[in-house]
Order: C-alpha cells, then structure tokens, then sequence
C-alpha cells in the first residue's frame, strides 16, 4: 500500500504528517508543534497550513475528528502513516547517499 502517490512530500508537509504521530491536533497545536520542533526554522502560516490540511485530507492521509465551532481536529489515518514512513526511508537514503559521496 503506497501512501503518497504525489510524489515526496515538501518539509512543511512532513512536518505536518508528524505532528500527528502523538496525538490527534488543530490547526493552532499543528503550528506550534512545528515551529517547537523546527527550533522555529519551519513556520506555518494560516493559509500554508490549511492549505495543506485540506489537500492531506483530500488524499486521505488524514482525517477530520471532531468540530467545536471554528477549531477542527485532525487525526492520521493508516495511508498518512504510510506516507510518513516512505519519505522518511526517501530522506534517509538521501543522506546515506550524501555521507557516501565525501567518502
């Protein structure tokens, strides 16, 4: 079963994806997990990060749980979990491949 088949994912995007690997999230705990992850090298604004949650939900690497008024929350689903674990072996193998080159 393949995750994503659009290609790998952007580092907002993979951030993103992990955000859910914890727990299910809105949009503002989304934000600040990445920026605390990141030390603040990835920021998220509004229209990146919806943008985004709209298209994984599209794809259905995640899934809308609940709704209380305008806070959504969001959950990762079994493909989005696939789809994080094939970019990071993708990441991987470019490091590997980097490290391999100064040898």
């Amino acid at each position: 079963m393949s995750g994503r088949e659009k290609g790998p994912l952007t580092e907002p995007m993979y951030y993103v994806l992990m955000s859910f690997l914890g727990r299910e999230m809105c949009g503002t705990e989304i934000s600040e997990f990445v920026e605390q992850k990141t030390g603040g090298r990835v920021r998220l604004g509004p229209g990146t990060l919806y943008t985004l949650l709209a298209k994984f939900q599209e794809e259905g690497l995640i899934a809308e749980t609940s709704v209380d008024g305008r806070k959504r929350i969001y959950q990762i689903t079994d493909k989005g979990r696939t789809a994080f674990r094939e970019e990071l072996a993708r990441l991987r193998t470019c490091v590997d491949d980097g490290e391999e080159a100064f040898l």
